[in-house]
């Protein structure tokens, strides 16, 4: 039986304060990438919980989703390094946007983690080339469109917050 298919779901979170947009620049197969705090949905969390923890894990920010901004795919192929198998990895990304509140300074970055950044939109595009996934721009994108979906588009069942 063929093996299958599951895209790798993830969330990120667009935040704007003063004009500027908190990103992350982090360590990545491809060198240091610029990217929104983002990371991946872990089991018994919401998609909400999974943004606000991977937000205070990579910037130490703490940050209230107010909606969501968008749900992106993209597609990944990486070559295998040392005789693994090359990696074809599809993300299913859920941006959501809110309000941040101070940093905890006693906080360490997570793993990868360099710095965080502060920038314009125009100082983002400016940057392209060191983008981690399109799906920055595109969120981006959204976001200064006005799109914005109530945090209820997305629900999570109570299953998902039982032990099994």
């Amino acid at each position: 039986m063929k093996n299958r298919w599951k895209p790798s779901v993830t969330v990120a979170a667009v935040i704007e304060k003063n004009g500027q947009f908190l990103l992350v620049e982090e360590h990545t197969p491809e060198g240091l990438r610029l990217n929104n705090p983002a990371g991946h949905l872990e089991s018994g969390e919401s998609l909400v919980e999974a943004c606000v923890r991977e937000v205070l894990e990579e910037t130490s920010y703490s940050f209230t989703p107010t909606a969501l901004v968008g749900v992106y795919m993209s597609r990944v192929r990486r070559a295998g390094q040392n005789g693994a198998e090359d990696r074809d990895i599809t993300y299913l990304r859920f941006a959501f946007c809110g309000k941040v509140g101070a940093p905890d300074s006693t906080r360490r970055l997570d793993h990868g983690i360099v710095r965080t950044h502060w920038m314009t939109a125009t100082q983002i595009q400016q940057h392209t080339p060191r983008h981690r996934t399109p799906l920055l721009q595109r969120g981006l994108d959204d976001y200064l469109a006005g799109r914005r979906f109530p945090l209820d588009f997305v629900n999570t069942d109570a299953s998902v917050y039982l032990s099994l």
